[in-house]
Order: C-alpha cells, then sequence, then structure tokens
C-alpha cells in the first residue's frame, strides 16, 4: 500500500506538467462547489475551529481523485454538517439553505462525473463543460421551482388532501425516473 502510494505521489510532476485548462477548471468547479456547500451546511463555530482543515480536505477529495467514492463521502460531510446545525445547533430550516446545498451538490456531483471521464490531459472546448453545466442548470431550476411549489401545497393542502398530493408526488416521481431509464437505454 505504501508503494503504491509514494507511486502515485511520484506522478504529481507529470501531472501538473500535462494538464489542459479545461479539465483543470473542471475539477476547480468542484472544488468552488464543495467549499460553497460546506460553508452553506455547517455551523459556523466550527467552520471557525481547528476542523476546518479536515472538512475541507473532505470535500477537496473529488476535485484530486474524481473517480472513486470521493463525490459520496464529500455530500455525507456536507449533510452530516446541515443536520448537526439544525438538529445539534437549533438552527432553523431555510429554504434558501436547502435549495442552495441540494444545487451545490448537484453539481459537484455532476462536475465530478464529467472529471471521472475527463483526463487531466484532455485537449476540450469549452463547449463540452459549458453544455454539460447548462444542463445542470436546467435541472436544478426546475427542482427548485418543483420544490417551492410542493412546499406551498403542503401549507394550503391538509389531511386527505395532502395524502393525495404525496401518493400523486411518488407517482410522478417513479414516473420521470422510468421515463428517463429508458432514454439512457435508448442511446
Amino acid at each position: 500500500m505504501l508503494t503504491r502510494l509514494l507511486r502515485r505521489l511520484s506522478r504529481i510532476p507529470t501531472v501538473v506538467r500535462r494538464a489542459t485548462v479545461v479539465p483543470f477548471l473542471v475539477r476547480c468547479g468542484i472544488a468552488l462547489c464543495g467549499i460553497l456547500a460546506l460553508v452553506v451546511s455547517w455551523p459556523g463555530e466550527l467552520l471557525a475551529s481547528q476542523f476546518v482543515g479536515l472538512l475541507v480536505l473532505f470535500v477537496l477529495w473529488p476535485a484530486f481523485a474524481p473517480r472513486g467514492r470521493g463525490a459520496t463521502f464529500a455530500a455525507l460531510v456536507v449533510v452530516g454538517g446541515w443536520l448537526l446545525d439544525t438538529a445539534g445547533y437549533d438552527s432553523r430550516v431555510a429554504l434558501w439553505r436547502v435549495i442552495a446545498i441540494a444545487t451545490l451538490l448537484y453539481l459537484g456531483h455532476t462536475l465530478t462525473a464529467l472529471a471521472a471521464v475527463l483526463p487531466y490531459d484532455a485537449v476540450v472546448n469549452l463547449d463540452v463543460p459549458g453544455l454539460w453545466l447548462g444542463r445542470a442548470l436546467i435541472v436544478v431550476l426546475i427542482s427548485a421551482v418543483l420544490t417551492v411549489l410542493a412546499l406551498g401545497l403542503t401549507r394550503d393542502l391538509g389531511g386527505e388532501a395532502f395524502q393525495v398530493a404525496t401518493l400523486v408526488g411518488l407517482a410522478a416521481a417513479t414516473g420521470v425516473t422510468i421515463l428517463l431509464v429508458r432514454l439512457t437505454r435508448r442511446t
């Protein structure tokens, strides 16, 4: 294990020499999304403590190693911070925070997926990550609008009507998932 780690560390100068701009920018986007999600989700008292360095390392992990479990672990760190802040520090659950955390996690996750298939030395036009991010931002916008509408309906509906709306929402989510699976299998 130590020899494998030393072999990887010895490759760093070669990677830095051969890296191109677009894959580097994609990885910078992953890092930016991770840092912003960390700042939005974790309590300020813990971000000002000596633990912030360890937290930053966890959320930067997918930027340096996009293949593997880094993105999942970084998302768990962010969600854990939000749970700690809302449950442990009794912070109010604010809609803007929930949408910001979900947006940043989704953008970080989709950029990690792009970085996983994009070699660090690939010559790529800027329109590749631009179109990738454009589609991701459309998903984020639709999700945010549907979230706000659903929360507005939960306030207006109560009792039996709320249960019906929940079942309709679950059926819609299942339908969209089935549609997406079929679309991905066709291409």
